[in-house]
């Protein structure tokens, strides 16, 4: 993955990025891929980790970048460490402390730091009350009511997620630099408001919940599909998603929504392994063994919906925006194969969906859905009706849909064109490829 941002406290030091660094002597290359492994892996842990440490959202960035520039100098001689991810945290520590001992409020922030700095007696600290994942936490504290619900998906997104502001901009479908200035905005609020990085409690934390589902699916969905690169899924963030939707429903047992974002996460990563094929190729529903389908995600997926839907009952609530979308993946999970999917089930849920939580994706969805039922005719005129609209210009799968149902009624130039056009928008490789090969 590309490099992460530098906080606009940053002191001019050059963004470490470890795709193009270069450690001298010898090892230089292994631990050069050791650091890119850990950049994109451990990086989010790692400033949520010193976030909860420091207290300042920047000042960890900073001393997490630090920490990835002594790897770089010195697992080439020394050797990659069992464990890299340890070995970044305990190395920003030593930095931080050094760092408040040079600071002439010396005193009283060593305190903020209280036992957990106390590395040295390697002892793992004492479990926290409230919500024991950094992660989790920095959701959390970054979906702060403070910030507009657009900063805070985005500096989470950002800085939990580890995604690229490329990746949020695709994922929320705005430029780069809108996305750029609100992950700016949000950090400078959370500076001059000296938001603390602290776990809310009661009706403060539900308040907060809305932005949180929705970082944590976004999460979900740029591990799932990947925006950009030669992967098609990034296994990691699919993992990350899963963990925190989990974590979520257990710290939220009376939220339904939040039941019903691990039933979705559940049963759409039950499918992870059989959406590649060797070599990274791209297998498409229709396509996908169902054999290797996850049959235990599955069964949690559907106990997660099931909860949910007696949640909703008991308080006499609609179905949600997860849970209906849950009860979509559901019915897929339900299918023996492709050809017995009950998408007029699909279509029905789809038009509730588009109804109740109206949005030009929603529409393009209930489009293929529709398709399935009446025809590629009727899903067409659907899917024009948005392309009218203007508002998914830039997004490849409304081209991609497009062309998929020009093909289906022989109109193949047209089809052609819609294909190629999907493929010049999307900057993943894999993707790319799929779709140059429907063009030719």
């Amino acid at each position: 993955m590309g490099s992460r941002g530098r906080s606009p406290k940053g002191r001019g030091r050059p963004e470490l990025n470890p795709e193009t660094a270069r450690a001298p002597g010898p090892g230089a290359e292994r631990a050069r891929r050791a650091v890119e492994a850990a950049w994109r892996i451990e990086w989010p842990r790692l400033v949520a980790g010193l976030t909860r440490l420091v207290g300042d959202i920047a000042t960890a960035e900073e001393l997490a970048q630090d920490a990835l520039v002594a790897a770089l100098e010195q697992w080439p001689g020394a050797g990659v460490p069992p464990n890299p991810g340890g070995w970044l945290m305990l190395t920003a520590k030593h930095r931080a402390v050094d760092r408040i001992r040079r600071d002439a409020n010396f005193a009283r922030k060593l305190e903020l730091l209280g036992r957990q700095t106390q590395f040295e007696a390697a002892e793992p600290s004492a479990p926290e009350p409230g919500i024991a994942d950094d992660l989790l936490r920095m959701i959390f504290t970054a979906c702060h009511p403070v910030l507009t619900p657009p900063a805070r998906a985005a500096l989470t997104l950002r800085m939990v997620g580890g995604l690229t502001t490329t990746e949020i901009a695709r994922a929320y479908l705005v430029p780069e630099s809108t996305v750029a200035q609100r992950i700016v905005r949000a950090k400078r609020t959370i500076a001059a408001k000296r938001i603390p990085y602290e776990v809310p409690e009661g009706a403060e934390l539900t308040a907060r919940l809305d932005s949180v589902l929705e970082v944590v699916y976004l999460i979900f969905n740029e591990g799932y599909t990947a925006t950009s690169g030669e992967r098609w899924v990034r296994a990691e963030l699919c993992e990350d998603a899963l963990r925190l939707a989990r974590t979520l429903a257990a710290l939220l047992p009376q939220e339904p929504e939040a039941h019903a974002l691990a039933a979705l996460i559940e049963l759409q990563a039950s499918r992870t392994t059989a959406r590649s094929a060797a070599g990274n190729g791209l297998v498409l529903l229709p396509d996908q063994d169902r054999s290797h389908w996850n049959r235990l995600y599955i069964q949690r997926g559907f106990a997660a919906l099931a909860r949910a839907h007696t949640l909703n009952r008991t308080h006499a609530r609609e179905p949600g925006r997860y849970a209906l979308q849950a009860a979509i993946a559901a019915v897929h999970a339900m299918a023996p194969s492709a050809e017995e999917t009950d998408w007029r089930r699909i279509a029905g849920l789809y038009a509730m969906l588009a109804q109740r939580f109206p949005s030009p994706v929603v529409e393009l969805n209930r489009a293929v859905a529709v398709a399935m039922v009446h025809g590629p005719a009727a899903g067409l005129e659907l899917a024009d009706a948005v392309a009218a609209t203007g508002t998914l210009d830039d997004y490849h799968l409304l081209h991609a849909v497009r062309g998929d149902l020009l093909s289906r009624l022989g109109r193949d130039a047209e089809a052609r064109t819609a294909f190629r056009r999907a493929a010049e928008l999307t900057a993943n490789e894999t993707e790319r490829e799929m779709l140059l090969a429907r063009a030719r």
